[in-house]
């Protein structure tokens, strides 16, 4: 988020003048969004978590370096806890003005902010096997990631206020499972083909596959006001595509009963990691600590494969240190305006460090 500390740290409409500004030989790792007081931070392809949040880090301080110049600053959370829609701006790029034709005023609505994760994969057929089991894992994810409890001023009394402001929008959610690459194919030309909108990176789902770029890509997860958070979860997501190619971890019951999914997907946006999940094979409600806890542990001989043993192991600082708690704590002492100019704070801590530490 683009801030102004000299305006009670409120969001700023400056993506022209971020972009402007920006140094000619990394502009293919900044874009502007809907929203005009957000940019978006891509980083290349690399072939590990490490080298793909060095990246990250050395963007973060590029951008802190642009705004310093502008007297503005950035921040990380899935929302901005004050902002209210009828100041906001949306972008005026041509995809960005599309998007506002489409949804009218719903477009204007606060911003909100997202983590998003790719990982390729070698063929078609495997982006489907990943996409379809890696919908059991949108829940969990989304509960660790939770990091968005206030919304225009006021506690919402979510972990993610994020995830039902941005169901405002169509093709969100959950998706159905496809039996193959050419099923999935066929569903998406026949919204092509019938005007429903214009190519493929308009389904916003919570994942998706994307075949231009050959990967999988995880949509769900709030924006960490840390690197190191980002670490965590990006190290997790990781290694989530090799179990379930590999191990198939995910049980049926649970990929094909999207009524489940949706319930799981709504407690983990209210509850974040005190949710309680429901389990289709265990017949109960599951704590998403016992449901991390396995998972990890499933996943770690992967995290090792990949070479994410370290970024993984960062998980459990952020369950012990959720974001809307931490949030709700600077809030309390801080008020709002405190509690935003702390996300500045935290947008350039070292990544060795989930957090700066107590406030």
């Amino acid at each position: 988020m683009l801030l102004d500390p000299g305006r009670g740290w409120a969001l700023t409409p400056a993506i022209d003048a971020v972009l402007d500004a920006w140094p000619e030989d990394s502009r293919d790792s900044v874009s502007s969004e809907t929203h005009a007081s957000a940019v978006e931070l891509r980083t290349g392809v690399h072939a590990n978590v490490g080298d793909a949040v060095t990246e990250l880090s050395q963007l973060r301080a590029t951008l802190k370096h642009v705004l310093d110049g502008l007297g503005l600053a950035a921040g990380a959370s899935g929302t901005h806890p004050s902002a209210v829609w009828h100041e906001m701006k949306v972008s005026s790029r041509e995809r960005h003005q599309q998007v506002y034709g489409s949804m009218r005023e719903l477009a204007r609505r606060e911003p909100t902010f997202a983590l998003h994760v790719h990982v390729g994969l070698p063929s078609g057929e495997a982006g489907i096997a990943a996409f379809n089991r890696l919908r059991a894992h949108v829940p969990v994810l989304l509960a660790l990631s939770a990091n968005s409890p206030f919304w225009q001023g006021r506690d919402t009394g979510l972990a993610s206020a994020r995830t039902p402001l941005f169901q405002a929008f169509p093709r969100v959610g959950i998706p159905r499972a496809f039996g193959s690459y050419g099923e999935y194919v066929r569903a998406v030309d026949l919204l092509l083909d019938c005007g429903a909108f214009p190519e493929p990176t308009y389904l916003w789902w919570d994942v998706r596959p994307q075949p231009r770029l050959g990967t999988v890509e995880i949509r769900i997860m709030d924006a960490q006001a840390t690197v190191g958070a980002t670490a965590a979860l990006v190290a997790l997501v990781q290694s989530l595509v090799r179990l379930e190619l590999v191990d198939g971890h995910a049980d049926a019951a649970l990929v094909h009963a999207p009524e489940v999914l949706d319930e799981n997907r709504f407690l983990a946006a209210r509850d974040g990691v005190e949710a309680a999940l429901v389990d289709p094979v265990q017949g109960r409600a599951v704590p998403v600590l016992e449901i991390a806890g396995e998972l990890i542990g499933a996943c770690t001989p992967h995290a090792a494969a990949l070479g994410c043993t370290a970024q993984l192991e960062l998980l459990g600082d952020l369950l012990d240190d959720p974001g809307p708690a931490r949030q709700r704590l600077v809030a309390s002492r801080a008020g709002l305006e405190g509690l935003t100019a702390d996300f500045s704070l935290d947008f350039n801590a070292p990544l060795t460090r989930l957090q700066r530490g107590t406030v």
